[in-house]
């Protein structure tokens, strides 16, 4: 596709771009030191950036913003920030007009950027921070700030971007942009050897004992397993349809080999110093009385679940749950691998498949990918999917409990909730709940049959579309599950 900038928008960005300086260019005669050299380069790849953003074409979807806005977003990010948060927050998620989305995402990388720019220091330090540039929210950094508040800050308008809208048509340049800032602050840091000195400092995570609820045999009939399977041997167990857990498969992720994911000086190092915001669950299961949802760093998400060896299992119940991580944070995708089993050719789906789930889900071009990572003592109530579910445990242990569609009748599905919210694919069942409650409320429940296993590091369970499941984290634990049809 070509691209040239919008008539309604031609005079107004030629005004502002000429006034905005390149602050890489350096006076004739002056040697330029090796840590200001790398501030020029980091600061006209940041105009390159700019440049992008500005470069809008007449089939854009933010060009469908007033002008007004359009007209301010190279010198006012702020406002249009708020302006597009609130028009996010006017419709139901599925309906938001696109020119919103990329309105909130185009005006939080103009901040960034100019946050980047006005933070790092040059040999011309005055024209980094252009009269133009003046109405930038100041507590955000046009001030004299520490490195860790600008950072902060930076980290912060990119993410919230990638999180409330998705960033489309920005993923790229947003991570493009977070990579290379992150390589040009520690170019100018300590020598690496110092880096990785401090950085092992974390240590690993604590051990966490296993519950002892479920230190026991296991009671019912254990979900068959099996060593290193085939594809075309996974397709031939997909005629009975069953769940499998799967062992072998996992042994060459650089996440359980080089760039371990039980590190945490390693999880840290690729969040930025856990600068990154992640959505965290707040309490024990979604479906508990006072359950809340946040968005915090993740350095403050391992310090205060993971990493506090004070920490029980009942008290500060944090997880990072079914969350896309891996498109937030794409170098963290270089360390798995879609499993085979992903695309393999299904059978014709029976009726009993479809659960709770009566509207048919679209079909996948390819898996979708999201992150589990979370203390001792979280769960997944018992619920169902819409789609198949290859879940691989990279970190830790988790008990997994399996019902057919069978039992459905059994299992005493919700409904629709207050505002419309259909949560038909959950139980009303706490499935570790003490046997006289059960008996009191759902009598039909403790006749449902079930499989259960415990889900070990290295390992992976196959979930047919429309199985119940129940999940629970007895250690630290981070899985992926990848849903495909």
């Amino acid at each position: 596709m070509s691209f040239k900038i919008n008539p309604r928008h031609q005079q107004t960005l030629e005004r502002i771009l000429a006034i905005i300086p390149h602050p890489h260019e350096v006076p004739n005669g002056i040697q330029t030191p090796p840590r200001l050299e790398r501030n020029s380069e980091m600061l006209k790849f940041l105009d390159e950036l700019l440049e992008v953003v500005f470069k809008l074409d007449s089939e854009d979807p933010i060009t469908d913003c007033p002008a007004s806005a359009l007209a301010i977003l190279p010198t006012r990010p702020d406002p249009l920030i708020a302006l597009a948060h609130s028009k996010l927050h006017s419709y139901p998620f599925d309906s938001v007009p696109p020119c919103w989305r990329r309105l909130y995402t185009d005006a939080s990388i103009v901040k960034a950027i100019h946050l980047i720019k006005c933070n790092i220091a040059t040999i011309r330090e005055q024209l980094v921070c252009p009269r133009a540039l003046d109405d930038i929210d100041r507590s955000s950094g046009n001030e004299t700030t520490s490195k860790e508040e600008w950072l902060d800050e930076v980290l912060k308008a990119l993410d919230m971007a990638l999180i409330l809208t998705g960033a489309p048509g920005r993923e790229t340049l947003i991570e493009k942009l977070i990579i290379t800032l992150q390589q040009h602050i520690q170019d100018s840091q300590q020598p690496p050897k110092k880096r990785r000195k401090l950085e092992g400092k974390l240590g690993t995570f604590p051990a966490a004992k296993i519950d002892k609820r479920l230190e026991v045999s296991l009671i019912g009939d254990q979900i068959p397993s099996v060593a290193h399977l085939t594809l075309s041997g996974f397709e031939r167990h997909l005629k009975d349809g069953g769940p499998l857990v799967i062992q072998g498969v996992l042994t060459q992720w650089p996440a359980m080999q080089e760039r371990l994911w039980s590190d945490p000086a390693y999880l840290m190092q690729k969040t930025f110093g856990g600068r990154r915001l992640v959505p965290v669950e707040l309490g024990r299961s979604y479906t508990d009385a006072g359950w809340g949802q946040s968005i915090v760093t993740f350095k403050e998400f391992m310090e205060k679940y993971l990493l506090d060896p004070s920490r029980t299992e009942d008290q500060n119940i944090g997880y990072l749950a079914q969350h896309d991580l891996f498109a937030q944070i794409p170098s963290l995708r270089s360390d798995i691998s879609i499993p085979d089993f992903c695309y393999a050719t299904l059978p014709p789906q029976t009726a009993t498949q479809s659960g709770s789930h009566n509207v048919a889900p679209s079909q996948l071009e390819e898996p979708l990918l999201n992150a589990w990572f979370g203390p001792a003592g979280t769960v997944s109530p018992l619920h169902t999917d819409p789609y198949h579910n290859i879940l691989c445990q990279v970190v830790g242990k988790k008990y997994i409990r399996l019902y057919s569609p069978t039992e459905t009748d059994r299992l005493y599905p919700k409904g629709v909730e207050d505002g419309g919210i259909d949560m038909s694919n959950t139980s009303e069942v706490d499935a570790e709940a003490a046997g006289d409650i059960l008996d009191t409320k759902f009598p039909l429940f403790l006749e449902a049959k079930y499989i259960e296993t415990i889900l070990s590091e290295g390992e992976c369970l196959y979930i047919p579309v429309g199985w119940w499941h129940y999940v629970r984290s007895l250690t630290i634990s981070f899985s992926v599950s990848f849903w495909w049809n």
